[in-house]
């Protein structure tokens, strides 16, 4: 009798296991002995990189954000293609700044530079790590990051098809998504905050400023004087290249004044006014206003979860000498 309750006991073990599988395998101070340098290393490249373009930080945030809701956080965004056809080729990655891409590769080159580390650590884990210290460097919170992720060997253009939130999307659409990565409505709407060093390009929200709907040309929960302002920098035959800062007030520091403009109507996509004109996400875009701390805090915790997506360990994937290409 206890032989089988001993079996059933193991069997639903195993079946956990199956449905929730264990991120465990990530830990902080993945690298102690094979690479003990790397968070200097890695943090060195970065700040040098941010040194020639503040563009860095809002790149590289990005960069780790589509990486990791497409297969996983693997790096497979970073791989090319001849034919046109990885993820990176897709029109919803085709926007991403090349500087995120340039301070992976200079990390990772520092990190190879040491002869201890060389082809050790993934290209996953230094964007990871790269994402913590553009955060860091623009006066967000610091944090612990979980290391021990592998790269993957796969990316195609197919994957990111429907994968990655867009501005238009409702809170509904936005809890769907995320919750499919085990993430909750208050980690969406912290992680949503990073748009507080964030550019878009005019096309983006064109028709909140020009042509919402037949009866309001401007998005009613659009503040009017800022629909203006968006029209003077945006007008109808606009460069394609413009950018426009999402956070009006403090464009280049990571900060809560991002949540303060949502309250103001000052959200750039319809998707970021929606999580206060929507009452169910409402309360927390308020607590977040109301304190930069309760936001740091809600922003390690969601980018320390969304660290966790869909990771390859151990002998999955591999480790690559170029992140650009599989070995």
């Amino acid at each position: 009798m206890a032989k089988a309750s001993l079996i059933i006991l193991l069997s639903s073990f195993l079946l956990l296991l199956l449905v929730f599988p264990v991120s465990g395998q990530l830990r902080q101070g993945f690298y102690k002995n094979t690479c003990p340098n790397v968070e200097s290393l890695v943090r060195s490249a970065v700040q040098k990189k941010f040194q020639q373009t503040f563009v860095t930080a809002p790149a590289t945030l990005r960069l780790f954000f589509h990486d990791c809701f497409v297969r996983g956080c693997d790096a497979s965004v970073m791989l090319a293609s001849s034919n046109g056809q990885s993820e990176k080729d897709h029109p919803d990655d085709i926007s991403l700044a090349g500087d995120g891409f340039d301070t992976v590769n200079k990390a990772k080159a520092a990190v190879d530079s040491d002869s201890r580390c060389t082809n050790k650590v993934s290209c996953a884990d230094i964007l990871a790590l790269a994402t913590r210290d553009v955060v860091a460097l623009v006066g967000g919170p610091s944090y612990s990051v979980e290391l021990g992720r592998r790269d993957g060997r796969i990316s195609t253009k197919a994957s990111v098809q429907h994968k990655l939130p867009h501005p238009d999307f409702s809170l509904d659409q936005l809890n769907t998504m995320f919750a499919s990565h085990g993430l909750t409505q208050t980690d969406m709407i912290a992680l949503s905050g990073a748009h507080t060093i964030g550019f878009s390009h005019c096309s983006r929200f064109f028709n909140r400023i020009y042509r919402f709907s037949k009866q309001n040309r401007i998005d009613p929960t659009l503040n009017t004087t800022y629909a203006l302002q968006l029209r003077q920098m945006c007008p109808t035959r606009v460069d394609p290249r413009v950018a426009i800062n999402m956070d009006p007030t403090t464009p280049q520091t990571f900060d809560n004044a991002y949540f303060q403009n949502l309250q103001k109507g000052m959200g750039l996509f319809t998707s970021d006014q929606a999580l206060f004109t929507d009452t169910r996400s409402r309360p927390i875009v308020n607590q977040f206003a109301a304190s930069n701390a309760a936001f740091g805090s809600a922003f390690v915790s969601a980018m320390t979860k969304l660290g966790r997506v869909g990771v390859m360990t151990g002998n999955q994937g591999e480790i690559r000498r170029d992140c650009s290409r599989v070995n």
